[in-house]
């Protein structure tokens, strides 16, 4: 008897360990996620007593051509895509570039590496009002350094330009550290027989660094897919979606629909649509990765 108790207690020691994460998993993300998907399915207004049961409409309305959402939110989701795809690249290399400089042993290693982690720990407010303040094409201290009337702001592709540019020197350092991270874990071994071998630098980074990062690597640009795919505060603060709404990205456009208008139904609908397209994204680069990994 007392032999079944302490492996019936063993089995359960693993669940009391996981109870606390369990528990606030469930309170903070899967009910918030249930409740969501029971408002998209009706037409929701928090400042009117009746929300009547629509069923699937407000995901139908989404891909129906001419209905009321149809053409905002598909040229959301397009900025939101643009931007996907040309800040990505950069915050992807760029970090991995600037992990393996503070690699290296040098006088100084630690300050430079807290400089470069330093932006990563102001707000998207900060960040958004400083940049705003710098891009400006009237008073802003980039044109006037310039000496050019540039629209950073205002017009494409100089609009692009300016939220990919300031997300990356604010969003680099945390990719950066967690790369570095993934170089102190190579073996040394590893590099002093590639070079016993007589393998060049580019070598050594070829067949040493980048296998040894793979994990990092994967974790790195699905990671850094989402976030991009998440952006805001920049296009907020900075551009307020100029030109035309040609930067109001997706999340934009939900937080307005279901904010600013009160139709929080279809802004639930909006945001399945955006984390289901996520989650193929994610699911596809998985699989490419292992693929390429085989």
């Amino acid at each position: 008897m007392e032999t079944r108790t302490i492996r019936h207690g063993r089995r359960l020691t693993p669940y009391l360990f996981l109870a606390p994460y369990l528990l606030l998993f469930s309170v903070f993300i899967l009910l918030p996620a249930l409740y969501g998907l029971w408002i998209s399915l009706h037409d929701w207004d928090f400042l009117l007593p009746n929300r009547p049961w629509v069923g699937a409409q407000n995901y139908t309305e989404l891909f129906t051509p001419g209905s009321r959402d149809f053409t905002d939110f598909w040229q959301s989701m397009g900025a939101t895509g643009l931007f996907t795809l040309f800040s990505v690249p950069f915050l992807v290399t760029v970090p991995l570039l600037v992990a393996l400089l503070l690699n290296q042993k040098f006088p100084g290693r630690a300050f430079f590496r807290a400089v470069y982690f330093a932006p990563y720990v102001l707000g998207v407010a900060v960040v958004g009002v400083l940049w705003r303040f710098l891009l400006d094409p009237q008073i802003g201290l980039v044109n006037d350094y310039l000496g050019k009337a540039i629209p950073w702001i205002i017009d494409v592709p100089w609009v692009w330009v300016s939220l990919v540019g300031m997300t990356v020197w604010w969003t680099l350092g945390f990719n950066a550290i967690i790369y570095l991270a993934g170089l102190q874990d190579i073996p040394r071994e590893l590099y002093e027989a590639a070079e016993v071998d007589g393998a060049t630098r580019w070598q050594r980074f070829l067949h040493v660094t980048l296998p040894g990062l793979s994990p990092v690597l994967l974790f790195v640009l699905t990671v850094t897919i989402l976030q991009s795919a998440n952006m805001f505060g920049q296009s907020y603060i900075v551009t307020r979606g100029a030109p035309a709404n040609e930067t109001r990205t997706a999340i934009m456009f939900i937080a307005e629909t279901g904010l600013r208008s009160f139709r929080m139904g279809s802004a639930s609908a909006m945001s399945y649509v955006l984390g289901l397209v996520l989650l193929g994204i994610s699911a596809l680069n998985f699989r490419f990765v292992r693929q390429r990994e085989m």
